[in-house]
C-alpha cells in the first residue's frame, strides 16, 4: 500500500470517535449562520483534545486518554439512499487528484527507475468518507451517539424555556418509535446545555444571569456560556484571522453536489447493499444544514438513483454555484483569536466535564450490571451446557454455520452490554479492556451462532488487540479473515468486509507484511464495484512494489487491472495515471502487444479528458514501433489516431503543422538532382545519357567524371586548378561530397527524391504531398539582400512547387516519393521537409466507366475520408569526422548541405543528341556519325570542349577536314574517307603528302584528352542548334566498352557563383576482332637508292584475319598501306603476286613486304607515303584517318613527356654520359608509323554492307617487332623474395652490342668472281670498294683495321693466304649522314673462294674518350671467286 500522512494507530483512532450530536435552536443558528457556518462545523476544527485526559478504569485504575478527538453532528432522522452514498464516494475520488508538480518518488528494481507518486490521497480520501459514511448498525454502538449538545442563544426570550423545548424533542427522537435514524448508545443519554451569547450585539449581564440560572438547574457540569462573536463583521479587513474550516468544508461541499463535473456518476447496480436503505448513516459528514429533520444530503430526488440529463445539467449549474460560493465566502468573520480560543475551551470543559464523566460512569454500570447477570444466569448457563455437552464447545468451520445474520438481540441482553462495554472501552482507548470484553462476546456470538455480531466482535477484538500498548500479544490476522469471510460469504454485507479490509490492510502494511497484505486487497475485488475494486488493486500494486524485493511486474499487471476498473467507474483521470504509471515497466521490453494495449488506453483517455497532445504521443508510440498486431487492429489505431490529430488540429487552425510519425522517412537516404528529366530517345536521334535519377551511384565512375572535369578545367586555366574549383554534382546523395552548398541555376527544377517506408500491414494513403521550404532572396551581383521567406509564406512567384496528388503506400512498403521545386529568383533556398494529408484507403477501387467530372480526381484510391495534415522533416546527419585529434576522440559530425542549395543566375544549358550512333564495330573500324549541339536556354553558349579518357576513339576532324557531306542523309553511301580515283601507272608506287600535327591537335603540349568542338563562329545562340560530323573507330581490343564523354562548355557572361557548366554522356560499344597486323623493320644491305641516298630499309608487314563468322563478316580486303613519319616513307611495294589488293577469309594471313626511304623534308611536318591496291586513293593525311594516326600517337608523345622529365632531374654530373648513350641508341631506332587501311564484307539482313577501318602499327626499333595492339603480358613465374636493400647508385646504362653496331653501316663493293692467269703472274691484286655509312646523327670518328685476326686458327683456313696490300689501318671521321668510300685492294696467290669481310671497324663519337668503342661487324660474308685462266 502507498505511505499514508498518518499512522495506522492514528488512522483507526480516528475513524472510531465518540459521536455527540447538536441540537439547535433558530436563533442559535443564525448567531452562528454570521460566520457562514453552522454550529456543528463552528467547533468542528477544535474537536480535537491538546492536552491528555484521565479517567478511571472499573478497577478504579487511572486511564490516560492521548490525542482524543470527539465529533460534533446535526441530529438528521433520515438515512440516506445508497445510490447516493455510492456517488458521494465516486465524488470524493475524483475531486482528489494527484498535486501539480509533486516529484514522485524513483523506485530502483532491477533495471527498472520508476516514478512513482509515493502517497495516494485519493484512497485516504475514499477510507476517511467511506468509514464516515457507515451506517449506524444493531450489531456495534461505535457509530451511535453518546451525548447531544442542546444549543440556545442568549438573546431569546425565554432561553430556559427553548432549553426544555431541546429536551423534550432530543428525547422524542431517541426513545418515540417515529425516529429509526440515528441510534443512540444509551437510554439515558448525557445532555449539554450551551447558552450562545452574541458579544457584539447581546447584553453580557443578562447572559451571564440566564447562565447562574443554568448552573443552578442544570449543574457546573452540565452547562457552559459559549461567547462569540466579539468581532464585527463589516470591519476593514485589515486584521488577517486564520481559517480553520476551509480543510473541512471542501470535503463537505462534495455532498452538496449531485454531480461531478470532472467524472460523471455512474449508476451500478448492487444486490448486496440493500441495508443500507435501512440502516442509519454517520453523519458527521452532514455538517452544514439546519435542523431539518426530514431531509438529508445525500437523500436523492430520484429513489432509483438514475439520473437523467436535465437533472444532470442543474446539478452541474448549481455545483459550479456552490464552488463559486464556497470559495468567495469567508468562514468565521466575525470571529477573533479570543473566540477561538473560547470554542476550543469549551470543547475541553465539555469533555472533561461532562462526556468523560459520563463514559466512565456508564462503563462502570455496564461492568456491574455484567458481572451480577453473569452470576445468576451465565453461570447457570455454563452448568447445563456442560453437563449435556462437555466442557469444550467443538468449534465449527465457517462453511458449516448456517447463515443466521438475520439473528438480533433484544437491547437490553447481555451479550450486547457486553459489545456496548467494548465498544466504549475502544472510543475512550483503554484497548485492553476492549480487548477483554470483545474476546467474551466473540465467544458468545459463536456459541449463539449469531455471526454478524460474531464478525464484529472479532474485528474490533483484533484492532484492540493491535492497538494495546507494549503490544501484550501479536496481532490476531486469523480473526480479520474469519470476520471478512463471515461478512462477506455468509452476510453478505460487502460494506463492512470492505471495512474488515481496509483496517487490516493498514495494520499489515505497518507490519511489513506486505504480501499478506496484497492477497487481502485482492480477495475483495468483486463486480459489484468498480470504484472499490479499482481502489484495492491499486493498493495492492503499491504492496507489490514496497516489498523487501520489489515485484515490479506484478505492481504493473495490477496497476493495469486497477486502471481498467477505474475507467469502468468513470474515473478516467484516475485511470490514465494507472496505465501511465504501468507503462514505465512495460516500455521497451519487447512486450509490444502489451505496450499497444496500454498506449491505446492511454491514447483513449488523453482523448477523454481533452489531453489531446498526450493523446496524439499515445497512438503515435502505437504506430512507430514495429508492431506484432493484426492488420485489421493496426487499422484501427490508424483510424484512431488520425481522429484524435483531427480533432487536435481543429482546435488550432493557425497553429504550425504538427509532426506526423507516419510513414517513417529515410533522411540519409534523400536524393536530389539539379536539372532537367533527360528526353527520350526520338528514332536514331540518341539524347546523351548524362545523370539521371534513375541510375544506381557509382563511386569508381563518380570519381572518373571528376577526374575528366579537373582535366579540362586545368586546360582552360593553362594547367592549373583553380583552389575555388567545386566538382559539378548533379545528383547529391549519401556517398557524395555535401560539405559545400550546391549549387542550382534559376528556372530549372530541383527534384529531391524522399525515401518512405510503410511500417504497418495497412496500406498509407498520401494526398497533396509536396516540400516546404523556406526561400531568401538574393542578388549576388547586388550588395543587399532580400527578406527571408518563410514556409509559412510560400509564394509561387519564387519558387514553384509541385505536388503530388496521390502517392499510396503499400503495407511494408519503402517508396520513394520525386518532388520538384521550380526556382525563379536567385537566392538562397533551404528545403526543410514534406508536408502532406495522410489518410487510409479503403481499398483499391477501379474507376471504368465512372465520369471523372463526379469528383474522384485521379483516384485510383479513395480515402476514407479521414486524414489529417501535417509534415516531416528532413534531418540529413553528416559523415562523422575523423581528421584532427580531437575529432578522432570525440564524435562529432559535418554538415550536410545536399537540401540547402544556392540559386545563381540563368545559365546556358546544352542539350546533345547522337545520330546514327552505332552500339557494335569491327576493332579499327571507321564509322561516321553526327552530333547535334542544341542551346535551349535563354543564354549563348561559347567555349565548347569534349573531354574523354578514350580520345582515340572519337574526332570531330582536324582544321583541314572536309565537312561534307552535311548531312546524315546525305551520306549513306559515302565513305567515311576523303579519297580520290587514281590512275593504273600509280599502282603499288608511293602518293605522297604532308600535315601537320598542330591541324589535328596534337603535339601543341595540351592534354590530347580535351577535344575542342569545332562550333561555327565559337558560340551557339539561344535556341540555335548545329550538327556536326563525328568519326568513330572501334577500339583495337575485344568486349565491351564504356566510354564516357564531358561536354564542357561557358557561358558568354562571366558569373561570380558558377563559371561552367558540364553536360556527361556514356557510350557503350561492342567490338568483334577483325585483323592482327604485325610488322617489323630491317636495315637494306643496299648502301644507296635510286637517287643515290644512303639509308633505306625494309618493313615488313603481316596481316591475320582474327575474325570469326559469328559476326557476318564474309572477307578482309587489304586497300591501302601508307606510312607517315617525319623522317621515312614508304617507296614502294615489294611484291610477288600481281594482284591488286590481298584478300582475306577468316583465318588467313598474307604477309607484305614494302621499301622505306628516308624523307627529304623539314622536321616541321609529316610525311605521309599511300601504296594503294585498289582504284581509290584514300588521302591519309586528311580526315579522319590522319585524326585517328594523330590519337594514337598521343601515348608515345606522354610516354616522351615523361623520359625528358626523368632526364632532366638526374644530376648535371651524368648529363653528358646519358647523351652520348642516347645518340648511340638513336641509330637504331626508326619513327615509321604504319596505317593499314582495308574494307570488310558483310552480310547482314541478306543485303551486302561495306565497312572500313585502319590499323596502326608503330615502328621504333630496327628489328623489333610490333603489333597493331598490345600483347597481353604473362604473368612472371613466382621467384623468392630478396631481402636486401638496393644500393642508391644507378648502373650507368650502357648501350647493347646490336645498338653500338648500327652506329656505323659498311658495305664491300667488289667483282664475284675474278679470272687471273697465275702462271703469267703470281701475285693477283683485286680492287675492292669498303663503302662506310654514317647512321648518328653526330660526327664519328672510325678506325678501320684490316690485319687478320692470328689467334683464331678457323679465321685462317676460311681466308686462307689472302691479304691486303697498302695502307692496313684508316683513321677517317664522318660527318652526320655521311658515306665515306674507301678503296682498298686485296692480294691472293692461288685461287680459291675467299671471305673478303675481314676489315674490323671500330667507331666512337667524336667528342668522346674511348668509349663504347666497339667493333662494326658485318652483316653477312663476302664472298670472291678466284679463277686461273
Amino acid at each position: 500500500m502507498a505511505q499514508c500522512v498518518q499512522s495506522v494507530q492514528e488512522f483507526i483512532q480516528d475513524s472510531f470517535v465518540p459521536l455527540v450530536a447538536a441540537l439547535c435552536s433558530e436563533e442559535a443558528e443564525r448567531l452562528t449562520r454570521k460566520n457562514s457556518l453552522s454550529f456543528a462545523e463552528l467547533v468542528k476544527p477544535f474537536c480535537r483534545l491538546t492536552s491528555e485526559v484521565h479517567m478511571r478504569d472499573p478497577n478504579n485504575q487511572l486511564h490516560i486518554i492521548k490525542n482524543l478527538k470527539i465529533a460534533v453532528n446535526n441530529i438528521i432522522t433520515h438515512p440516506p439512499q445508497s445510490g447516493a452514498i455510492r456517488k458521494l464516494l465516486n465524488d470524493v475520488v475524483s475531486v482528489s487528484q494527484p498535486a501539480e508538480g509533486l516529484v514522485a518518488n524513483v523506485i530502483t528494481a532491477g533495471d527498472y527507475d520508476l516514478n512513482i507518486s509515493a502517497t495516494t490521497p485519493w484512497f485516504e480520501s475514499y477510507r476517511e468518507c467511506f468509514l464516515q459514511s457507515m451506517p449506524a448498525s444493531d450489531h456495534e454502538f461505535l457509530n451511535h451517539y453518546v451525548a447531544c449538545m442542546l444549543v440556545v442563544s442568549s438573546s431569546e426570550t425565554e432561553p430556559v424555556e427553548q432549553f426544555l423545548k431541546l429536551s423534550q424533542e432530543q428525547h422524542r427522537i431517541q426513545h418515540s418509535s417515529e425516529y429509526l435514524y440515528p441510534k443512540w448508545f444509551i437510554p439515558n443519554t448525557l445532555k449539554y446545555y450551551v447558552l450562545l451569547h452574541d458579544v457584539s450585539t447581546g447584553e453580557e449581564q443578562r447572559a451571564d444571569s440566564i447562565y447562574e440560572e443554568m448552573k443552578q438547574r442544570y449543574g457546573t457540569q452540565g452547562c457552559y456560556l459559549l461567547k462569540i462573536n466579539s468581532r464585527v463583521s463589516n470591519r476593514g479587513t485589515d486584521e488577517q484571522i486564520p481559517d480553520p474550516w476551509s480543510q473541512y468544508l471542501q470535503k463537505n461541499t462534495i455532498q452538496n453536489q449531485d454531480c461531478s463535473e470532472d467524472c460523471p456518476y455512474t449508476a451500478v447496480s448492487n444486490k448486496n447493499t440493500d441495508h443500507l436503505i435501512s440502516d442509519g448513516l454517520d453523519s458527521e459528514i452532514k455538517d452544514g444544514l439546519s435542523n431539518n429533520f426530514k431531509t438529508h444530503p445525500l437523500q436523492l430526488d430520484h429513489p432509483s438513483g438514475s439520473l437523467d440529463s436535465t437533472d444532470y445539467m442543474k446539478a452541474t449549474a448549481s455545483l459550479q454555484d456552490s464552488k463559486k460560493s464556497n470559495s468567495g465566502t469567508p468562514h468565521g468573520a466575525c470571529l477573533t483569536l479570543t473566540d477561538h480560543d473560547r470554542i476550543r475551551q469549551f470543547i475541553q470543559e465539555f469533555t472533561f466535564r461532562g462526556l468523560l464523566p459520563h463514559i466512565e460512569k456508564t462503563i462502570r454500570q455496564l461492568n456491574d450490571q455484567l458481572i451480577s447477570r453473569k452470576g445468576l444466569s451465565r453461570s447457570l448457563f455454563s452448568a447445563t451446557k456442560k453437563w449435556f455437552s462437555g466442557s469444550k464447545v467443538p468449534e465449527k468451520s465457517i462453511n458449516e454455520l448456517k447463515n443466521t445474520s438475520g439473528l438480533l438481540y433484544p437491547p437490553e441482553a447481555p451479550e450486547l452490554q457486553i459489545r456496548k462495554m467494548a465498544d466504549l472501552c475502544f472510543l475512550v482507548q483503554h484497548y485492553e479492556l476492549a480487548y477483554s470484553c470483545y474476546h467474551t462476546a466473540k465467544k458468545d456470538f459463536l456459541n449463539d451462532q449469531a455471526m454478524l455480531y460474531a464478525a464484529g466482535a472479532l474485528e474490533m477484538a483484533a484492532v484492540s488487540a493491535f492497538l494495546q500498548p507494549g503490544a501484550p500479544r501479536p496481532y490476531p490476522a486469523h480473526y480479520m479473515e474469519t470476520a471478512i469471510q463471515t461478512y462477506r460469504d455468509i452476510c453478505k454485507n460487502m460494506v463492512l468486509a470492505e471495512r474488515c479490509v481496509l483496517l487490516s490492510a493498514e495494520i499489515l502494511k505497518s507490519q511489513s507484511k506486505y504480501s499478506e497484505a496484497a492477497a487481502l486487497l485482492i480477495r475483495l475485488t468483486s463486480e459489484d464495484s468498480d470504484l472499490r475494486s479499482a481502489l484495492l488493486l491499486e493498493q495492492a500494486a503499491h504492496c507489490f512494489i514496497n516489498m523487501k524485493s520489489p515485484m515490479v511486474r506484478k505492481f504493473a499487471f495490477h496497476m493495469i487491472l486497477a486502471g481498467h476498473r477505474f475507467s469502468k467507474a468513470g474515473q478516467k483521470k484516475h485511470a490514465l495515471r494507472c496505465y501511465c504509471q504501468a507503462m514505465q515497466v512495460y516500455k521497451g521490453k519487447g512486450w509490444s502487444l502489451a505496450e499497444d494495449h496500454i498506449n491505446f488506453t492511454i491514447g483513449r483517455q488523453s482523448f477523454t479528458l481533452h489531453q489531446l497532445d498526450n493523446a496524439v504521443s499515445a497512438f503515435r508510440h502505437i504506430l512507430i514501433n514495429d508492431s506484432k498486431q493484426p492488420p485489421a487492429q493496426q487499422g484501427a489505431f490508424l483510424r484512431e489516431y488520425l481522429y484524435v490529430y483531427k480533432n487536435v488540429t481543429q482546435l488550432s487552425p493557425d497553429g504550425p503543422l504538427p509532426q506526423l510519425p507516419l510513414p517513417y522517412i529515410n533522411s540519409s537516404a534523400t536524393r536530389v538532382f539539379f536539372g532537367h528529366d533527360r528526353r527520350p530517345a526520338e528514332g536514331e536521334k540518341q539524347a546523351a545519357t548524362h545523370v539521371s535519377l534513375d541510375q544506381e551511384y557509382d563511386l569508381e565512375s563518380s570519381q572518373q567524371w571528376k577526374e575528366l572535369e579537373e582535366q579540362v578545367i586545368s586546360v582552360i586555366n593553362k594547367g592549373i586548378i583553380p583552389s575555388n574549383f567545386q566538382p559539378t554534382l548533379f545528383c547529391l546523395n549519401r556517398y557524395s561530397d555535401n560539405s559545400k552548398f550546391p549549387l542550382a541555376v534559376v528556372e530549372e527544377p530541383i527534384t529531391v527524391e524522399v525515401s518512405f517506408r510503410n511500417p504497418l500491414k495497412v496500406p498509407l494513403l498520401l494526398t497533396d504531398l509536396c516540400l516546404l521550404w523556406k526561400f531568401q532572396p538574393k542578388d549576388f551581383n547586388a550588395k543587399h539582400d532580400g527578406e527571408t521567406k518563410e514556409p509559412g509564406t510560400c509564394d509561387d512567384d519564387m519558387i514553384g512547387t509541385e505536388a503530388i496528388a496521390e502517392f499510396l503506400i503499400n503495407s511494408e512498403e519503402t517508396k520513394v516519393a520525386r518532388l520538384k521545386l521550380f526556382p525563379h529568383q536567385t537566392g538562397e533556398l533551404h528545403i526543410l521537409g514534406v508536408v502532406y494529408n495522410l489518410g487510409t484507403v479503403q481499398g483499391p477501387v477501379t474507376l471504368d466507366g465512372i465520369d471523372p467530372s463526379i469528383g474522384l480526381q485521379t483516384g485510383k484510391f479513395v480515402s476514407n475520408g479521414l486524414s489529417v495534415r501535417g509534415r516531416q522533416d528532413l534531418e540529413i546527419q553528416g559523415p562523422r569526422l575523423n581528421n584532427t585529434k580531437e575529432e578522432k576522440t570525440s564524435i562529432k559530425y559535418g554538415p550536410d548541405r545536399r537540401l540547402d542549395p544556392i540559386i545563381t543566375e540563368e545559365m546556358p544549358l546544352l542539350e546533345v543528341f547522337f545520330i546514327n550512333f552505332p552500339t557494335g564495330l569491327l576493332c579499327g573500324e571507321i564509322r561516321k556519325a553526327y552530333v547535334e549541339f542544341v542551346n535551349v536556354s535563354k543564354c549563348p553558349l561559347t567555349a565548347l570542349k569534349v573531354v574523354s579518357k578514350h580520345p582515340e576513339f572519337f574526332t570531330f576532324g582536324g582544321n583541314t577536314a572536309v565537312l561534307t557531306p552535311l548531312s546524315p542523309s546525305a551520306s549513306e553511301n559515302c565513305s567515311a574517307y576523303k579519297t580520290v580515283v587514281t590512275d593504273s601507272t600509280s599502282v603499288r608506287t608511293a602518293l605522297l603528302s604532308s600535315a601537320s600535327s598542330v591541324d589535328f591537335g596534337v603535339g601543341t603540349g595540351g592534354q590530347p584528352e580535351v577535344i575542342h568542338v569545332p562550333l561555327p563562329d565559337a558560340v551557339l545562340l539561344p535556341g540555335a542548334s548545329v550538327q556536326l560530323p563525328m568519326w568513330l573507330r572501334g577500339p583495337d581490343e575485344e568486349g565491351v566498352h564504356e566510354i564516357n564523354f564531358l561536354f564542357y562548355y561557358e557561358s558568354v557572361k562571366r558569373h561570380s557563383k558558377m563559371c561552367h557548366r558540364v553536360l556527361r554522356h556514356t557510350a557503350v560499344i561492342c567490338t568483334s576482332r577483325s585483323l592482327h597486323i604485325r610488322a617489323t623493320v630491317c636495315r637494306s644491305n643496299a648502301l644507296e637508292d635510286g637517287e643515290g641516298r644512303g639509308d633505306n630499309m625494309l618493313v615488313f608487314v603481316d596481316v591475320e584475319n582474327i575474325n570469326t563468322s559469328e559476326t557476318g563478316v564474309k572477307e578482309f580486303h587489304i586497300v591501302q598501306v601508307s606510312s607517315n613519319s617525319k623522317h621515312w616513307k614508304l617507296q614502294k611495294s615489294v611484291s610477288i603476286s600481281e594482284d591488286k589488293d590481298t584478300k582475306l577469309a577468316s583465318r588467313e594471313r598474307a604477309k607484305l613486304c614494302f621499301k622505306a626511304v628516308r624523307c627529304k623534308n623539314s622536321e616541321e611536318n609529316y610525311t605521309f607515303a599511300d601504296i594503294v591496291f585498289g582504284n581509290e586513293q584514300i588521302i591519309s593525311s586528311a580526315s579522319p584517318c590522319a585524326d585517328f594516326f594523330f590519337q594514337s600517337l598521343s601515348s608515345e608523345f606522354k610516354r616522351m613527356h615523361v623520359q625528358s622529365h626523368t632526364h632532366a632531374s638526374q644530376r648535371a654530373v651524368k648529363q653528358s654520359f646519358d647523351e652520348t648513350v642516347r645518340l648511340i641508341q638513336r641509330c637504331s631506332e626508326v619513327d615509321l608509323n604504319i596505317v593499314v587501311l582495308w574494307k570488310a564484307y558483310v552480310v547482314e539482313d541478306n543485303k551486302q554492307l561495306i565497312l572500313e577501318g585502319q590499323h596502326h602499327v608503330a615502328l621504333n626499333t630496327v628489328g623489333k617487332e610490333a603489333f597493331s595492339f598490345p600483347q597481353k603480358q604473362e604473368l612472371p613465374e613466382m621467384i623468392l623474395l630478396k631481402f636486401f636493400r638496393p644500393e642508391n647508385t644507378p648502373v650507368p646504362t650502357r648501350p647493347t652490342p646490336e645498338q653500338l653496331s648500327n652506329l656505323i653501316k659498311t658495305s664491300l663493293h667488289y667483282p664475284e668472281s675474278f679470272n687471273h692467269s697465275f702462271h703469267q703472274k703470281s701475285l693477283c691484286l683485286v680492287p675492292v670498294t669498303l663503302l662506310l655509312s654514317n647512321c648518328s646523327q653526330a660526327v664519328v670518328d672510325v678506325m678501320i683495321d684490316l690485319r687478320h685476326k692470328t689467334t683464331s686458327p678457323e679465321a685462317l683456313e676460311v681466308h686462307g693466304s689472302f691479304t691486303w696490300l697498302g695502307q692496313t689501318q684508316y683513321k677517317l671521321q664522318l660527318k652526320s649522314q655521311e658515306v665515306y668510300s674507301l678503296q682498298l685492294k686485296a692480294c691472293f696467290v692461288h685461287t680459291g673462294v675467299y671471305n673478303l669481310g675481314t676489315p674490323r671497324v671500330f667507331a666512337k663519337l667524336a667528342d668522346q674518350v674511348t668509349l663504347f668503342e666497339t667493333s662494326q661487324q658485318n652483316s653477312m660474308p663476302a664472298l670472291i671467286i678466284i679463277n686461273n685462266i
